[in-house]
């Protein structure tokens, strides 16, 4: 039988895991909700490209879990523990199992202590399991990296850089990470909390440090514009030479006076048009050192849509509790439907 999904939130995100949903063996697409009103009352297949399915999309989280009874809801809104807090709770008084994309719900526990207590708390008393997970965090600066100490006699220390195009990504992303600001409006978002860069260097490294049993003491960031010599354009965003294309994030994570973690994380639209290649790169220094390098970068958005749809059976299958990545199996590709293949 196979699990059914609702999905919440139809943006750039939503909407890539609503059909990645529908191609699976294993997983039905029985809905979705949406703030926009010219989506509500259609059906979700038309709307997704594909053949009419008969499911809709509501506007009411409460009436589409009534009508359409999710074993699970993939909440793709928000990339903040309090913004997406309500919109849990509102799935597990349901008894739903709820999987975010929200970055700060890959770790919480160290960067919002009092939410993640309340978040536990939802899912003990409603007997169901919460996760977050994305691409980065989720896998690709954490999770890949606790995996890959797994081969490791001893670790010292870990450094990690991912270099990766955000042009995939919808108007959320681009205004938290600056895009399309001069660079005094860039300093100025960054003093107010606007442009906040990469979100879930805290969650990374938290969830690093705790896998390894390493007492991290403080997390510092920094954050710098990257501007741009050439004009870029995107779905969502326009870049002027002079203007800002992205943002280089650094996270550090600290046992004492020790430097035990660091991960840069330079992200903007179109590196391309700057002779700037992507990757994803690892290195742990310990016994042996092992060093990954992946290039081009693994893609964000199909990345984070992948991750958001192949989690789903564990997160079902799961004891109730807020969890994290790495206490659960190992990320692996869903089948697709017989005919799809």
């Amino acid at each position: 039988m196979a699990y059914r999904v609702l999905v919440w939130g139809l943006g750039a995100m939503g909407s890539g895991v609503a059909r990645n949903i529908v191609k699976k063996e294993d997983l039905r697409l029985v809905g979705a909700v949406e703030k926009d009103p010219e989506r509500i009352g259609k059906d979700l297949g038309e709307y997704l490209g594909e053949e009419r399915t008969g499911r809709l999309v509501y506007s009411d989280i409460e009436k589409a879990i009534v009508e359409t009874r999710p074993d699970i809801v993939v909440i793709a809104t928000n990339s903040f523990v309090k913004e997406v807090l309500p919109k849990i709770e509102a799935a597990a008084r349901h008894h739903v199992d709820i999987l975010t994309i929200a970055e700060e719900m890959a770790f919480p526990f160290v960067s919002h202590p009092e939410e993640s207590e309340v978040l536990e708390n939802i899912a003990w008393r409603y007997g169901v399991s919460i996760l977050g997970t994305g691409i980065n965090p989720g896998f690709v600066l954490d999770l890949l990296i606790i995996a890959m100490t797994g081969a490791c006699l001893k670790v010292n220390r870990i450094e990690a850089r991912r270099i990766n195009d955000l042009s995939p990504f919808g108007k959320t992303v681009m205004e938290t990470q600056g895009v399309g600001t001069t660079p005094e409006e860039f300093k100025k978002g960054i003093e107010k909390g606007d442009i906040v860069g990469h979100i879930g260097f805290q969650q990374s490294i938290a969830m690093i440090g705790n896998a390894l049993g390493w007492e991290i003491d403080r997390i510092e960031e920094s954050r710098e514009p990257i501007i741009s010599n050439t004009e870029r354009k995107t779905a969502v965003a326009h870049v002027k030479p002079g203007m800002v294309a992205g943002c280089k994030h650094v996270g550090r994570g600290y046992c004492g006076d020790k430097l035990m973690i660091e991960l840069v994380h330079p992200q903007q639209i179109l590196p391309e048009t700057e002779g700037v290649d992507t990757g994803d790169y690892i290195d742990i220094y310990g016994d042996p050192e092992i060093h990954l390098s992946i290039k081009p970068e693994i893609p964000g958005g199909k990345g984070t849509i992948a991750l958001a749809t192949n989690m789903i059976p564990a997160v079902i299958e799961a004891a109730p509790g807020l969890l994290e990545m790495s206490e659960l199996p190992i990320p692996r590709c869903l089948i697709d439907e017989i005919k799809e293949m």
